[in-house]
């Protein structure tokens, strides 16, 4: 699995020949965005910051589309969205939890979630995560102290902070790095195995914007 990050909450794991997308970032957002093909696209809340689908085709490559919760299983990978809320830009909105299931590995990718304890639906659909992704930014998400307690709750063996930056939230990293009294070196991607995660308990892994 490589995990790479885009800036904002995009995200994309690429897995043998398949590519997921997470909230991948619109041509009509503000912010910098970028096209590849993917096979499927994960989308958290209708905003073009996180509603890229657009840019998520290319040649052959159409992907197929997750914007809600529900449960899922395209290619051979298993999806479950579960509804929690967001404050984003100022709105309330629904916010899709993602689960995934892939390379005998557990992600969940928490979106532009905004509270600090999930909901007992959620809480109950999220269990044994080996990579989190958790937005740290505050300013309608997690204030960098929320995501990092919330982070340590769901008891991930990594935790990759998304959602600072060119997001808002110009110093979420440094507060959220001093809240896990860690401060690792950004890595340009993550090539992550199954067996890479052993011993692993809520380490914190900071990507580099591509």
């Amino acid at each position: 699995m490589i995990i790479n990050y885009l800036g904002g909450e995009f995200v994309k794991v690429q897995f043998g020949d398949t590519i997921l997308a997470f909230n991948p970032i619109s041509k009509d957002s503000k912010l910098k965005t970028t096209k590849f093909g993917a096979d499927i696209v994960l989308s958290s809340i209708n905003h073009p910051d996180m509603n890229g689908i657009d840019q998520m085709s290319f040649g052959e490559k159409k992907p197929f589309v997750i914007s809600g919760p529900g449960e899922y299983e395209v290619k051979g990978v298993f999806i479950k969205g579960l509804a929690s809320g967001s404050g984003y830009d100022g709105e309330k909105r629904i916010n899709t939890i993602y689960t995934v299931g892939l390379e005998g590995m557990n992600i969940c990718f928490l979106g532009a979630i905004d509270t600090p304890e999930l909901s007992k639906e959620a809480d109950e659909g999220i269990d044994g995560v080996d990579i989190l992704f958790v937005p740290i930014g505050g300013e309608g998400v997690l204030s960098p102290a929320q995501a990092y307690k919330l982070a340590v709750s769901i008891g991930p063996k990594i935790i990759i902070p998304v959602h600072y930056g060119d997001m808002g939230g110009k110093d979420a990293l440094k507060q959220f790095l001093k809240e896990a009294g860690d401060n690792p070196k950004p890595e340009a991607k993550l090539t992550l195995k199954k067996k890479d995660l052993e011993g692993k308990e809520a380490d914190v892994v900071v990507l580099e914007k591509e």
